[in-house]
């Protein structure tokens, strides 16, 4: 069944529709933005097409400031945040500027439209001993009972390779399956390791999955599109570094830690066989149909560790990321180095972290210092 965004692309007039083909093929060859950046853009630009030709456009030079406010008012009668709607007009944006340049539109009648002013809102963390709870308790789930005797050593990882995928990982590794995620996985409500399911061999093995997942993402930093889209051969065990692709394919390397280690060693000799179908791939982290683990799968796990651990410390994937970051400034780690960590573009982006250390230890001085 097509999407919404889908069904509303057909239904645009003949030349938006080409306008709308070209600008995808310009952000995925030109660009080199992700599948995920792509999807959120054409979502925003189609939306936008879809006001436009209710009002009257046909093509992409019917477009103008007017009309793009008032699309953007419209989303916000409807209950659209701040923070949406300034994404939506910075796709927008986007399209216009790229219509222009391309000779589509006499005039870019985006660069007048302004964004709605965000709120600075520190990011949510989780305090040292709650960071500890979640892994402890995820590791806890993970190791009763093990599952090395019942699943055995994943025949994609190379035995004795302190890198992960030997030989046969080239053999098994279909093109196709990589880097792309399986839908489906995360539609199955029983996949992230849920401490009221059966600990059956499958759910021993996806508690394995889970650790390895949650530990990596606070060890490394990781957002969760470069955790789903690790592969075998990413993981260096005998350095504990990853290779990862970021934001734009820009690849960085990371480390991570012993805790990290153990866990991505469980998961790939006892629990990844156990999941692992002639569709695996080379991906690191299988939903439990065999294929590529889903975000929404990963943002599920992480939701449910937390709340398990801590009813108090609910929180999202980039929130363990967010937490690593501020962990590492409050232990003493120089800004650059984070940066460098995190794969930011800008210094700027990182010394949102400096921010949230700060008020953290306003708020220590507040409720300790004699004379706060």
């Amino acid at each position: 069944m097509p999407s919404s965004t889908e069904q509303r692309r057909t239904e645009l007039p003949a030349a938006l529709r080409t306008a709308v083909d070209e600008f995808e093929r310009y952000l995925r060859h030109e660009r080199g933005l992700s599948a995920a950046t792509v999807t959120g853009y054409l979502g925003d630009v189609v939306s936008l097409l879809d006001h436009a030709t209710r009002m009257g456009a046909t093509d992409a030079g019917d477009l103008t400031l007017a009309t793009l406010r008032s699309w953007l008012a419209r989303l916000r009668t409807a209950g659209s945040a701040s923070a949406s709607t300034a994404r939506r007009a910075a796709a927008a944006r986007a399209f216009t500027g790229w219509a222009n340049r391309t000779g589509r539109t006499p005039t870019d009648a985006g660069a007048r439209l302004r964004s709605p002013k965000l709120a600075k809102t520190l990011p949510q963390v989780l305090r040292g001993d709650q960071a500890a709870a979640v892994l402890d308790a995820a590791g806890r789930r993970a190791e009763e009972p093990t599952a090395s005797r019942e699943s055995g050593p994943d025949p994609a990882v190379g035995s004795g390779s302190a890198r992960g995928p030997g030989p046969q990982a080239a053999v098994d590794a279909d093109p196709g399956a990589a880097r792309h995620a399986d839908p489906a996985d995360s539609a199955d409500p029983a996949d992230p390791a849920d401490p009221t399911a059966g600990q059956d061999a499958v759910g021993r093995a996806m508690a394995m999955r889970d650790r390895a997942m949650l530990e990596l993402l606070y060890a490394s930093a990781l957002r969760v599109s470069e955790l789903t889209d690790l592969d075998l051969g990413d993981i260096d065990r005998h350095r504990r570094v990853l290779t990862v692709t970021g934001k734009g394919n820009k690849q960085r390397t990371v480390p991570f830690g012993l805790p990290a280690d153990r866990a991505l060693g469980a998961w790939l000799e006892n629990g990844r066989g156990r999941l692992r179908t002639a569709s695996s791939g080379a991906a690191l982290f299988l939903g439990r149909r065999g294929r590529r683990i889903d975000p929404r799968t990963v943002r599920t796990v992480v939701h449910r560790a937390t709340a398990a651990a801590d009813p108090t410390a609910e929180l999202a994937p980039h929130g363990l990321r967010h937490t690593a970051a501020t962990h590492l400034l409050a232990g003493g780690a120089d800004l650059r180095s984070v940066q460098e960590l995190l794969g930011h573009a800008s210094i700027g982006t990182t010394q949102g972290y400096t921010h949230v250390s700060a008020e953290r230890l306003a708020a220590v001085f507040r409720q300790a210092h004699p004379r706060a």
